[in-house]
């Protein structure tokens, strides 16, 4: 077992595209790989406990048909990671933590600084919007969700990412952003992150300790 000191931030990958690009087929692969500890901003929703005072905040908001605030989606963000340490499911000494659909903002970005070391951004790119609609109407049929089909629903997804979500890569400049084409086959994709990751000096040392 490792002796490795718990780093000060954690060591985070983020994977930010726009809707249908494959950013959580991409997060649950690397998730299911040793070493690797993925969080998607829809988890943190899904585990809230509605009991607690945080978890009536998002009530409030929710509720009412309104967005969460950013700083109440970082602090439901901070206490879901929090439990994930404390039982051991993300061990930040020997793990890297992976994260998309949040930060979904630069607002979100500058509240995480405190918690997150960004290694690494993978910008999952797919310039042909045609064929991420396509991709995005597929899922919603699959899964049953008949109103996210709707073009008019899937143009504003992209506005908002383009509008919101995309100046997290000038935030993050230019030496830390991966431009990977999002329209190869998902092996491929995945292919091109890991090749980004292993030139990291970060990840030769986990490769050296005792695990």
């Amino acid at each position: 077992m490792s002796d490795a000191p718990k780093p000060a931030r954690f060591r985070t990958f983020l994977i930010l595209g726009a809707p249908g690009s494959g950013k959580g087929t991409q997060g649950k692969v690397l998730g299911a790989i040793p070493r690797f500890h993925h969080l998607a901003c829809g988890d943190v929703f899904r585990s809230l406990d509605t009991r607690t005072a945080l978890g009536q905040k998002f009530v409030e908001y929710s509720s009412r048909g309104e967005l969460v605030p950013d700083d109440v989606t970082v602090e439901l963000w901070r206490e879901n990671i929090k439990q994930r340490v404390d039982s051991h499911m993300f061990k930040p000494e020997i793990d890297f933590l992976v994260l998309d659909g949040i930060p979904r903002n630069v607002e979100q970005a500058e509240y995480m600084e405190q918690d997150i070391e960004v290694l690494r951004v993978f910008h999952l790119s797919c310039p042909d919007r045609t064929e991420l609609a396509r991709r995005l109407r597929k899922r919603a049929l699959k899964d049953n969700r008949f109103d996210d089909a709707n073009e008019a629903v899937i143009q504003n997804r992209f506005a908002t990412y383009e509008a919101e979500t995309k100046p997290i890569l000038e935030h993050y400049g230019e030496d830390r952003v991966i431009q990977i084409d999002a329209s190869q086959a998902p092996a491929k994709v995945l292919y091109d992150i890991l090749g980004g990751i292993m030139t990291l000096e970060a990840w030769k040392e986990l490769e050296k300790m005792k695990i």
